[in-house]
């Protein structure tokens, strides 16, 4: 029990008072035939949207996944710096510090150099600098964090819930001007039923916009004429989590290691103490071979796990889950429905976020954090537009801004992985085809900041000011994130991180700086 802005009252005051209108009206048996926002897919992308708008009781936000429920076990595990920063934002990541793995080092094995056939270990660093955020890069099942979101949303206002059991089969965008106005809801979506009480039923719903957060084979992206663009590195990879016995001594580390002959292997411990993700090397593809080709077996990563890692051993007790896939970077032109030639006279309302518009390798961890991050942008620009605080103008801005940090990563990426498929270069064969160790760390290293998600940085536009003043405050880049500090809230005298009292509630806020001067000096002059 609390009191709260409106009185007091009894119960969870993480729970908002819900907006009966919009309880009510989320029927689970039917679409409504008009929504503001259609989110399709609840993949991290989809719901980090669907959470951000659920808490606008006036804004009508549906969200659709062909799956019948709930994600239960998830592949993606990689939160970074700046993802935690956001999930502080929705009000949740304290319980993702409680229960995730911490990533605070990483070590790096090469061969020996006085017998190459085994690995050492080369150096031990600090996996994020000092400074760089509050929060720690952690390990979780993605699943996991669907739940995060699932109750976030559950919590909120509208008490919003997905709509499973249905497809996005098309999309049709009616501009027309009717009595001097464009329509309201000009996207009309088709939709199909998958449960077996409903299958085969359509419906049919007009939407202001229409979000497609559905993956790599998004249905929206098609139906909006984008590619995604790029080539693989015609490289195969294994990944598996297994629970493992190994005399390896740094199994609970991150790791990366490199050895002479028998491929690269990157170690990402679980969290729960127990299992350990293996990123396994395995063979060159042909040029025109993929990965659906291969027979493959979780036997093959095991015995190539085991041959990097020796003379360590490795001995497999439970394969929890294991895929393989080709290292390759894709990205579409535009996030959303409007042609470059027809910005400055027409408005977007379809866009594209997550994998939908972009995909890469995962050994860097970005996959499920830059795609949360995408739909986190557009999230509040959507607020902002319909509830009248801001012209449609401020839609073009994300797929300006998130495309271009997609491209940022895709060619991060792209370096990144070759190096890591490269044979190790040692020291009596400089001149050979290969990376350096030492090379490899200092990449990782320079990178840190990248990897974290704390470097992107906006370019100017309506929202993002010039650099014109940016001499008044040299150490805070114009168009880079908001970096927290603590500080004392002169209010009431509590220790608190600036950052931290912002919330995902789409507000505009001010933030003042005064002098470096500390207010305690007493040579102050009044």
């Amino acid at each position: 029990m609390q009191f709260h802005l409106n009185g007091f009252r009894p119960g969870d005051p993480n729970i908002s008072e819900s907006a009966e209108q919009q309880h009510v009206s989320h029927c689970r048996d039917a679409l409504p035939e008009e929504v503001d926002v259609l989110i399709v897919g609840c993949g991290p992308a989809g719901l980090t949207l669907a959470a951000q708008l659920s808490v606008f009781d006036s804004i009508n936000t549906r969200i659709i996944e062909q799956k019948s429920d709930r994600l239960l076990q998830g592949q993606a595990d990689g939160v970074a710096c700046r993802t935690m920063e956001m999930f502080n934002a929705f009000g949740f990541a304290e319980r993702l510090v409680q229960e995730a793995y911490w990533v605070n080092e990483t070590t790096f094995w090469r061969p020996d150099e006085n017998c190459p056939e085994k690995i050492v270990r080369g150096s031990r660093v600090q996996d994020t600098e000092d400074g760089l955020s509050e929060f720690p890069h952690v390990i979780l099942n993605l699943a996991r964090v669907h739940d995060f979101f699932l109750d976030f949303m559950s919590n909120a206002p509208t008490r919003m819930q997905p709509d499973y059991s249905r497809r996005l089969v098309d999309l049709q965008i009616n501009l027309a001007v009717s009595s001097g106005e464009e329509s309201a809801f000009p996207v009309t979506a088709t939709i199909e039923r998958l449960d077996p009480a409903h299958k085969g039923q359509v419906e049919n719903l007009r939407a202001r916009y229409v979000v497609g957060c559905d993956g790599a084979r998004s249905t929206v992206r098609k139906l909006i004429g984008q590619t995604l663009h790029g080539n693989t590195a015609n490289q195969l990879w294994g990944v598996m989590d297994v629970l493992a016995v190994t005399d390896f001594p740094d199994i609970r580390l991150k790791t990366a290691i490199q050895s002479a002959n028998d491929g690269n292997v990157l170690i990402i411990p679980r969290e729960g103490g127990y299992l350990v993700r293996l990123y396994v090397e395995l063979d060159e593809l042909g040029e025109t071979e993929r990965v659906g080709s291969r027979t493959l077996t979780v036997e093959d990563l095991i015995a190539a796990a085991q041959r990097a890692l020796h003379p360590f051993t490795l001995e497999v007790k439970k394969v929890a889950w294991w895929s393989a896939y080709e290292i390759g970077q894709r990205l579409t032109d535009k996030f959303d429905d409007v042609p470059d030639e027809q910005i400055a006279t027409r408005d977007p309302h379809v866009f594209i976020a997550g994998d939908a518009c972009h995909t890469h390798s995962p050994k860097a961890g970005q996959g499920m954090n830059v795609s949360m991050r995408d739909s986190f942008n557009l999230g509040w620009k959507l607020a902002s537009v319909i509830l009248g605080r801001s012209t449609p103008q401020l839609l073009h801005t994300y797929s300006v801004e998130r495309q271009g940090a997609a491209k940022e990563l895709i060619d991060f990426d792209r370096e990144w992985a070759a190096m890591f498929s490269a044979p190790p270069k040692t020291s009596t064969d400089s001149e050979g085809v290969g990376i350096d160790p030492a090379e490899f760390q200092e990449y990782f290293v320079k990178h840190a900041g990248f990897t974290a998600g704390t470097t992107i940085s906006y370019q100017p536009s309506i929202i993002s000011a010039k650099q014109t003043y940016q001499h008044l405050a040299e150490g805070f880049a114009v168009g880079t994130r908001f970096h927290s500090a603590p500080v004392i809230r002169l209010a009431d005298a509590k220790p608190v991180h600036l950052g931290h009292t912002v919330n995902a509630d789409g507000r505009w806020r001010v933030f003042a700086f005064a002098d470096a001067v500390h207010p305690a000096d007493q040579t102050l002059t009044p």
